[in-house]
């Protein structure tokens, strides 16, 4: 019964992040997931298997097709953090070492003012700190501390950020 629940969520999910009405998306997020922070926008096609492991604060931009992976464990996301399309962020991965395929998951905590461009992996256990930036189409596998810039596969350091982060972000364009 539970893996017919977990089903049925994720089909619902697909239709209603499809919906045009970003007001309407937001609204039934914010009644399923772990915690929503004012002033968000989801883009079309977010997926989210598990919201109740979702923690997202304020101020937050998700961008279209964007995968946030509740199943094991937590993903938290902190304030001004601006997410790009095709971002995978997974709790949960097969162990590899495992005579039986069996599964394992950490929680992904991800820092305010954290700019993710398009198409990065992150995986599970990853902590990114406050102002870090990822580059297109990096996988994350170890922690990134904050101010620091990573890209790559896998993710290394290729350089700092260096400005204050007072920004707030606000955008919210009709019909997406």
């Amino acid at each position: 019964m539970r893996e017919f629940v977990k089903g049925l969520w994720l089909l619902i999910s697909s239709f209603v992040n499809w919906i045009p009405c970003w007001l309407l998306r937001k609204a039934i997020l914010k009644l399923t997931l772990g915690k929503m922070g004012k002033g968000c926008f989801f883009l079309r096609g977010l997926q989210v298997t598990n919201p109740k492991n979702v923690f997202i604060g304020s101020n937050v931009i998700i961008n279209k097709n964007v995968m946030l992976d509740g199943r094991k464990a937590k993903i938290v996301i902190g304030d001004n953090t601006d997410i790009a399309q095709e971002t995978n962020i997974w709790t949960l991965e097969h162990d590899v070492n495992s005579n039986t395929h069996e599964t394992k998951g950490q929680d992904v905590i991800i820092g305010s003012h954290v700019w993710i461009a398009s198409r990065v992996t992150i995986l599970p256990g990853v902590h990114i700190g406050d102002g870090a930036v990822i580059a297109a189409g990096a996988i994350v596998s170890k922690d990134v501390p904050k101010l620091e810039i990573w890209g790559g596969c896998p993710a290394k350091k290729i350089g700092n950020r260096n400005n204050k982060l007072t920004y707030k972000l606000v955008y919210h364009p009709w019909f997406q």
